[in-house]
Order: structure tokens, then C-alpha cells, then sequence
């Protein structure tokens, strides 16, 4: 991997709200001797834009992505809604301004990219061929698979594989796994109260595992569902898969 150019895509999220889980990304690609760089010119990959029906203004941030990401072999990012923005919608949006005659161009930016671009978590089973980073967590965690990571990207039992390779950490299964936990972007601020009842199932299945720690792939499902653990007053804690792989025995997480 010395020789491949491999460059992180935090997402906005992380960036913002987040910054450890970035940081957990790199250390653990770093532990696996991936060098890696960070191109300062990346913005917001315009998720929250094309969901909300802002197709040709999302367009700019696609060509903004494709240049700051040009050259690099591989770009990782700890987000698999972030990832599924790119990989199945930036060629949307490509073919669809190529079919209105504005911008050839930009289909085959968006291809480029995508084509490059891969979520975390399979990027270490997929891409290095590992499973065992060398993580240490000696507590209860049990997995949620967030909706883009499951049915857009087909992420799989790849998360899982890892979080049972952690020395220490016991996997609990999660009832229901599969069901959203209602953030869903801007459907949270459109439908608040489907989106808080969505969430109040996911976190009754969560507190009934025993576990201490509830792990996902996507902050932003994260996020959700911590503001609501925190108004419960409950005891179990929101982790990205990143920082339970960062941790180890001789840097335990706090």
C-alpha cells in the first residue's frame, strides 16, 4: 500500500461535529501502514442538497470532489451515506446533465470518482485484506447497520467481521437490526415525529442487548440517536466503528 496515493474523505459531519472519528480513521489505516493525505480543497459532497431536490446545484460540489480527489488511487471515508452519495448518485448526476446536453464532462468526473471512492470499513476487508487491526475494547457492543451502508453499498457482515476480531470486545446482537433508526437527513426535520418514534424502537432494542456501547458506521445515525439517549438519561454510549478500532492497550479509549 506504501506506493498507492490514499486520501481521506472525513465527510461534514466528522468534520464538524465529529473530529475523532477522523482521526480514529487515520490512526487505524496508519497502524496498517497506509499513508495518507488530506486534500484541504474537498467541501461537502452536496448529500444534503440532491436529497432535498437540488440536483443542478449540487453539480459544482461534484466537480469541486473530482478535482480535490484527482490522482489518488483509493479515498477512504468513515461514511457510508456520504459514500453512497458518490458512488450512486454523483453518476446520476453526471448522465443526466451528459443527457441534457450541458456538461459531457461531468459523467465522466462522477465515474472517476466513484469508481475510487470506498466506505471504511471495506476498504480494510476489501481493499488491505484485514480484519484484525489490532484494536483492543474489552466491553459489551452491539452493531447498527445504517440504511446506505446496508442497502445501498451492501456493506454486509464487514463491519461485524471486524468489531469480532477486537480483542476483549463481546458482540451482542441487535433486535431488529436491520430497521431504520429514523434519522434519514432531512426526513428527521420533515417528519420529526415518525423520526423520533423510529429512533425511541431502535434504542429499546439497543438498552434490551445490555450492552454498553452502541456501534455504527455513520455518525450521523450516531447523532440521532445519542440526542435521545441522552433526554432517556441512559447508561449505553454511541460509538463510530473507527474509534472502537483505534483503541488498543496501550491507548485505550476514554
Amino acid at each position: 500500500m506504501s506506493s498507492l496515493r490514499v486520501a481521506l474523505f472525513p465527510t461534514c459531519v466528522n468534520d464538524a461535529v465529529h473530529p475523532a472519528t477522523a482521526i480514529a480513521t487515520v490512526t487505524v489505516l496508519e497502524r496498517l501502514g497506509v499513508e495518507v493525505d488530506f486534500p484541504f480543497e474537498q467541501t461537502c459532497c452536496g448529500q444534503p442538497q440532491y436529497n432535498t431536490g437540488y440536483r443542478r446545484e449540487t453539480e459544482p460540489l461534484l466537480r469541486r470532489m473530482a478535482k480535490a480527489f484527482d490522482g489518488y488511487d483509493h479515498v477512504v471515508a468513515p461514511s457510508g451515506s456520504c459514500v453512497a452519495m458518490v458512488r450512486d448518485n454523483y453518476p446520476r448526476l453526471g448522465s443526466r446533465a451528459a443527457a441534457e446536453g450541458r456538461a459531457d464532462d461531468l459523467a465522466d468526473q462522477a465515474r472517476s470518482l466513484a469508481d475510487r471512492v470506498h466506505e471504511f470499513s471495506e476498504f480494510l476487508v476489501d481493499v488491505l485484506g484485514v480484519t484484525d487491526v489490532g484494536a483492543y475494547f474489552p466491553h459489551t457492543v452491539t452493531y447498527h447497520p445504517s440504511c446506505h451502508g446496508l442497502r445501498v453499498l451492501g456493506l454486509g457482515d464487514r463491519p461485524r467481521r471486524l468489531l469480532e476480531a477486537v480483542e476483549g470486545l463481546e458482540l451482542v446482537e441487535l433486535p431488529g437490526a436491520d430497521e431504520c433508526c429514523g434519522f434519514g437527513g432531512t426526513f428527521a426535520v420533515k417528519n420529526p415525529h415518525v423520526s423520533a418514534a423510529m429512533g425511541a424502537d431502535k434504542i429499546r432494542n439497543a438498552e434490551a442487548t445490555g450492552a454498553r456501547v452502541l456501534c455504527g458506521a455513520d455518525n450521523s445515525c450516531l447523532m440521532h440517536l445519542d440526542g435521545m439517549l441522552r433526554r432517556r438519561g441512559s447508561d449505553l454510549r454511541p460509538l463510530h466503528l473507527a474509534e472502537i478500532l483505534a483503541s488498543t492497550r496501550t491507548e485505550p479509549l476514554r
